[in-house]
């Protein structure tokens, strides 16, 4: 009967390849015109493959783990009869959007934070395909799933290899039903698995999720791909590529947070969610308005400085898979509420996981926060192609002299980190300012225009 091998497609900008994350589909299976198939991790985000056929799975052709170049088959489909009936013409071409269509980017991203127990690379042609394999039967308790890795870290996989431990037999009891090593020395042992113990602090780290620090090994390496190996060669090029120069500010927001607390009392902003990231955000596109020159970057190939007049916003945002840079394109052109929306919508989009390569093309200017987390004051590293960053740090009360009087007042530290071939310490200081006199009065700024 007549099969079709879909060809791992080039789901943004160039890339070249994709990890093989979970198959959604097994051996034998009947799937239908954009039924998803598969999740794969690029080096910009996680994207769910649709079918672009309606038929049977022949075969899968590559492994959880395994990393494919863009153009190979990775699963082969019996469309059945003739090959050239409708619906064995592939979909994936066509535009995408935001109905359950064909697409290719952005749609359907997969949360699942698994770690592939292997990373094989395969070329596009030549080499065998791997031979398909059945999927194990889920443990008691754990939902079904075709060719899902059971959730582990890469330790305790190799510790199970060395005990002979099938890990698709162990039951998980760890967080979220991870499989620690306890789960797997009980397992080997014959004993029922204890309640694993909760570790302290942040279980994510480079992409996956780490053991605890008494359940863990003494040593332990993790393989850098996907989003987190993206964000380490572009931290690197940037250091050695871009001259960094740095300057900051301490400013008295108290008036920032007095206007949001207004205006969160008013019917019409209701259903808006205001921060201070908000203002911070229009105050960084009122400023580049005032001093063009900072929303540019330097075109090493060309030898040219690039002006730009609208600002893409990039906004960095931490996520399970690493620091991602998702921006507001147009972002000079809103308002305090499409501010505040466009801002929450990205957040949002972040931290689902659903953020798409596009979403990240084109970032102008950058914001990096780290209020939240406490800390006072940061210095970033330039993301590559942009020409500033500004750290914002937490706003927090503190003593200010006011006509020659100490008294309390919100005050945050703001740092411009810029590209000193093209942007001087002049244009810096004088932007930066800007931008603090904003948060010093943002409602003067924003009626004043």
């Amino acid at each position: 009967m007549p099969t079709r091998d879909f060809n791992l497609p080039d789901v943004g900008e160039g890339l070249t390849e994709a990890e093989i994350v979970t198959w959604k589909v097994a051996v034998g299976d009947t799937v239908t015109l954009n039924q998803p198939l598969v999740d794969i991790e690029t080096a910009k985000a996680t994207v769910e493959l649709p079918s672009p056929y309606e038929g049977t799975v022949a075969a899968l052709l590559a492994e959880v783990g395994e990393v494919v170049d863009v153009g190979a088959a990775i699963i082969s489909i019996d469309v059945g009869g003739d090959a050239d009936v409708a619906g064995a013409t592939p979909a994936a071409a066509e535009p995408a959007t935001k109905e359950r269509t064909a697409v290719l980017v952005g749609y359907g991203v997969s949360t699942d934070e698994s770690a592939p127990a292997r990373r094989h690379r395969r070329a596009k042609s030549g080499a065998e395909p791997p031979v398909p394999r059945a999927p194990a039967s889920p443990p008691q308790g754990v939902p079904a799933g075709p060719m899902a890795a059971p959730r582990s870290t890469p330790p305790v996989r190799k510790l199970a290899k060395s005990l002979d431990v099938d890990l698709s037999s162990v039951r998980g009891t760890g967080k979220d039903g991870l499989i620690t090593r306890s789960d797997v020395e009980s397992a080997a042992s014959g004993t029922p698995s204890a309640p694993a113990r909760v570790a302290a602090g942040p279980t994510r780290f480079a992409g996956v999720e780490l053991a605890g620090w008494d359940d863990g090994p003494l040593e332990e390496r993790i393989a850098v791909r996907g989003v987190a190996r993206a964000m380490a060669e572009s931290m690197v090029r940037s250091a050695f590529s871009a001259p960094h120069a740095a300057a900051w500010v301490k400013v008295d927001a108290t008036r920032t947070t007095e206007l949001i607390a207004s205006l969160r009392e008013r019917p019409a902003f209701a259903a808006v969610k205001l921060t201070p990231l908000t203002i911070v955000a229009l105050a960084v596109c009122h400023s580049a308005r005032l001093h063009p020159g900072i929303n540019s970057s330097f075109d090493d190939a060309a030898g040219e400085v690039v002006v730009r007049r609208r600002v893409a916003l990039g906004i960095a945002a931490a996520t399970s898979r690493g620091l991602i840079v998702p921006n507001i394109k147009g972002a000079d052109q809103l308002d305090v509420v499409a501010m505040a929306h466009a801002l929450d919508a990205l957040v949002a989009t972040a931290r689902a996981g659903t953020t798409t390569p596009a979403d990240m093309l084109g970032t102008t200017l950058t914001i990096t926060n780290v209020g939240p987390y406490g800390i006072d004051g940061a210095m970033p590293i330039l993301p590559p192609g942009t020409g500033a960053i500004l750290a914002v740090g937490k706003i927090s009360p503190q003593p200010w002299v006011v006509d020659d009087h100490v008294v309390v007042r919100q005050v945050v530290e703001i740092a411009l980190s810029f590209d000193h071939r093209m942007i001087d310490g002049a244009l810096a200081s004088s932007y930066l300012r800007d931008v603090g006199r904003f948060l010093e009065d943002p409602a003067a700024a924003l009626l004043a225009g």
